[in-house]
């Protein structure tokens, strides 16, 4: 069967002005994942989030999977996290949160979260950020844009380990690793 000039027009008109989005991978268990997110700045953080909750649904882990919570400020996150870890509910916690001109607490934060991580063999995300000199009125509209991309990659981060985890898991279950 042939095609009139005007299908063959409209079917790449089409075509081209839809982007399929990819296909990820599907988990094979359903994951939960706990959001912890700083109060302080809240604006900004936000940003974080949505973007995180638009990628992580694209992954297949539903919004009604999801928690949220949020913390007076990034200091906070670290024994909040831990308490969510323990209660073994959460497949991955993520953390947000903005600490301005305190590098020392943003480290600390960190490396707070990598000891939750390791002690309780659950996957602990940070985008916990420190910008040098922020300048608030300069900066602000750089620092949503910035942390919208890090919500993003939180999300393909976390989806990707669980992934990783879950294939591994299934791997030593069967005494193949």
């Amino acid at each position: 069967m042939s095609e009139t000039p005007q299908e063959g027009a409209a079917s790449a008109e089409a075509s081209e002005g839809t982007e399929q989005p990819p296909d990820h991978p599907r988990f094979t268990r359903p994951q939960r994942v706990a959001f912890v997110q700083s109060a302080w700045h809240r604006d900004v953080i936000a940003e974080c989030r949505d973007a995180f909750l638009i990628e992580i649904e694209a992954r297949h882990i539903a919004r009604a999977q999801i928690d949220v919570f949020e913390v007076p400020g990034s200091f906070e996150i670290p024994l909040h996290v831990q308490l969510l870890a323990k209660t073994r509910r959460y497949t991955a916690i993520v953390a947000a949160g903005l600490v301005i001109d305190d590098e020392y607490v943003a480290e600390t934060v960190v490396r707070a979260l990598m000891d939750v991580q390791l002690r309780t063999e659950i996957p602990v995300f940070s985008a916990v950020v420190t910008p040098q000199q922020f300048h608030q009125s300069a900066d602000a509209e750089f620092l949503r844009r910035h942390f919208a991309s890090k919500g993003t990659g939180v999300a393909q981060a976390c989806a990707n380990t669980l992934l990783s985890l879950e294939r591994l898991r299934g791997q030593v279950a069967a005494g193949i690793v």
